[in-house]
């Protein structure tokens, strides 16, 4: 059972880890400095509890404190005001309960690519909220794992983690700075790999036979898209039909749509 502890001094060093988090060189989260992982709100810190992430400790207010099962947790819970919380974390926090941890060992590859059969391969998905979604639809649509490829942003960072409902926290990833030559490996694995591309040469998600195959959807950045290299790279390259008008869908979006089409 977690210790619950009450604390009212903003200062104190036990609530380091929660300490800036809206200040970018000092926040707890950035890869380059602690590198730990928060989770903000009831639900996603309950996430955060169930994952192999090791959780180092809580803070909130009580009533959000009350709303989790701590019977299998042995670090402290720190019960606070919210005028505290505010000045601690620098922002006011409306979910009323955060949860910091380490970052557990990443899976490789390699390791990925052997044991899944729908993966999401992102190229320069830079955007924090966008790749949050990514990974909540992953979840959602029976994506077994996503691969980040060069220009991806951290997936632990805290605004990813919250938009993703903590599902981040479940979705294994992996890096590879192999690009676009892991696209080859995958394709040894048995994957056919799939650029996503509003391209009108492209073929209609629906026509490219892709269900029930070992698939890896590639998706790539907000604004360009993927890049010709990754496309040539894949082995078909494919589109999701539009309204006359629109020649694109956020990444997040599109995304969603071909994990379903794959279902």
């Amino acid at each position: 059972m977690a210790d619950v502890i009450e604390i009212y001094d903003p200062a104190d060093a036990r609530l380091d880890d929660f300490r800036d988090l809206s200040t970018a060189d000092r926040r707890p989260d950035r890869p380059g400095g602690r590198g730990l992982v928060i989770a903000e709100g009831v639900v996603v810190v309950e996430r955060l509890l169930a994952s192999p992430y090791p959780v180092r400790g809580l803070l909130g207010v009580r009533r959000r404190i009350e709303a989790l099962d701590l019977s299998d947790l042995d670090v402290p819970a720190y019960v606070t005001s919210a005028e505290v919380m505010a000045s601690v974390v620098g922002f006011h926090l409306n979910r009323g309960v955060l949860a910091a941890a380490d970052r557990a060992p990443e899976v490789s590859f390699e390791e990925l690519a052997e044991r899944s059969r729908r993966l999401a391969v992102l190229e320069g998905v830079g955007d924090h909220e966008n790749l949050g979604s990514i990974f909540r639809n992953a979840a959602a649509l029976g994506v077994d794992g996503v691969v980040l490829g060069p220009g991806c942003s951290d997936p632990l960072y805290r605004r990813s983690v919250r938009v993703s409902m903590g599902h981040v926290l479940r979705v294994p990833f992996a890096t590879t700075d192999e690009w676009p030559a892991a696209l080859n490996l995958l394709r040894q694995k048995g994957y056919t790999v799939a650029a996503l591309t509003p391209r009108p040469s492209a073929l209609h998600l629906a026509d490219a036979g892709l269900r029930g195959r070992r698939v890896a959807v590639l998706l790539g950045s907000e604004g360009p898209g993927l890049t010709d290299e990754a496309i040539d790279a894949a082995d078909v390259a494919v589109r999701i039909p539009m309204s006359s008008g629109v020649d694109s869908l956020n990444v997040a979006t599109a995304g969603a749509v071909a994990f379903y089409a794959l279902l």
